[in-house]
């Protein structure tokens, strides 16, 4: 399965779903979307999808061989997929849900901590600071976009 920013979408539903079906955050219904894609964008800098990891392989390309010298069929190519596998391996198998991790899953679990205590679409967050990021660890731990369900989007 690619990873793209719909993939991020779902870890922010997942993520906020279980946010709220354990009380542990209060907001307004009809914020919820908002919610969910700004929070989506929060962790677009913690994480890199398939997406993210071709763009950065084309642009290495791109650098070591010159622009005029890159092939249509760039994503195709030997030097292309030798690039992507460099990328991926620097994230040393670190991944979430097919997401390749930035950072460390307690790192993400501090920036969504942060951007639910800062966020105005947040109306309440309940329990301490390490009860939160204790919570978004072991729940985002549980992502799979694979066993994500539309339902679970309208909760």
């Amino acid at each position: 399965m690619r990873t793209d920013f719909s993939t991020l979408i779902s870890l922010a539903t997942h993520t906020v779903n279980h946010l709220k079906q354990d009380n542990v955050i209060e907001y307004q219904v009809d914020k919820r979307a908002d919610l969910i894609d700004a929070l989506a964008t929060e962790l677009g800098v913690a994480f890199s999808t398939d997406e993210d990891i071709r763009d950065q392989a084309i642009e290495e390309v791109e650098e070591k061989f010159g622009l005029e010298d890159i092939p249509e069929d760039i994503t195709e190519t030997e030097m292309f997929n030798h690039a992507r596998k460099e990328i991926i391996k620097s994230y040393q198998g670190e991944s979430l849900g097919g997401l390749y991790m930035v950072e460390s899953l307690h790192n993400v679990a501090n920036r969504v901590r942060d951007f639910l205590l800062n966020s105005d679409l947040v109306d309440d967050v309940y329990g301490s600071d390490d009860e939160l990021v204790e919570f978004l660890v072991r729940n985002m731990k549980k992502f799979n976009p694979r066993t994500e369900r539309p339902e679970h989007a309208a909760q």
